[in-house]
């Protein structure tokens, strides 16, 4: 399928629920981000510092999917800068991926947290919350039309891949999808970080080395 054909606004009948109705008239990233501070298609703006949109060069050649945004990304506003974005940085520079090629976003784009104690503690979004966000995505994709589609941890790649798909299984595969050329999926890298310390340098390793098939690609 070209992807040309990913997302046309006036294609998709009855926008009400989902964020397409709050969508700018010209798709681009810059209108499409300030419209996303609009967005009210689900209750998950209500807690939110600001929404998170994706970041990166409009013709990037490799796209990374998340979850959410977390803590540090809902209070600074950009996608990937906490804890596991740095540990994405480090991973993508060592399996030789220019950074400035890559766009980085998240399925749900604000962060969905409960309190406990000061910490605001993250909780996966549901899926009725992912389907009202969704347009945002697949807005994204159809602006920037990656060369390679990255599905990080399982809720983006059972958004996006469908809800039998096992990244523990099918990690570092190439994926038949109309998203994206090419479309691979691996573990977040928040996954590293709650792992064991004793296996984290081999999930580490693991990651780099699905990276590195991304790499191959772009």
């Amino acid at each position: 399928m070209p992807q040309e054909n990913l997302f046309d606004v006036s294609a998709t009948g009855d926008t009400t629920g989902t964020a397409a109705e709050f969508f700018p008239d010209d798709l681009t990233l810059p209108k499409l981000r300030d419209a996303a501070q609009r967005c009210r298609a689900c209750d998950l703006y209500e807690n939110a510092t600001q929404a998170v949109f994706g970041e990166g060069a409009q013709k990037s050649e490799v796209m990374f999917v998340g979850e959410q945004p977390g803590d540090q990304e809902d209070v600074q506003g950009r996608p990937f800068v906490g804890p596991a974005g740095k540990l994405l940085d480090k991973a993508m520079e060592d399996a030789g991926i220019d950074r400035s090629l890559a766009y980085v976003t998240n399925v749900v784009k604000h962060f969905k947290w409960q309190a406990r104690g000061k910490r605001r503690i993250h909780q996966k979004p549901n899926s009725a919350e992912m389907t009202a966000c969704r347009p945002w995505l697949d807005a994204e994709l159809a602006v920037v039309k990656p060369r390679v589609l990255v599905c990080l941890g399982a809720t983006a790649a059972q958004a996006l891949l469908g809800r039998e798909f096992r990244v523990t299984k099918q990690r570092g595969e190439l994926v038949e999808s109309p998203l994206a050329p090419n479309v691979i999926a691996t573990i977040h890298p928040s996954a590293i970080l709650r792992a064991d310390e004793a296996f984290r340098d081999a999930e580490y390793a693991g990651l780099v080395e699905d990276l590195r098939k991304v790499a191959a690609l772009i």
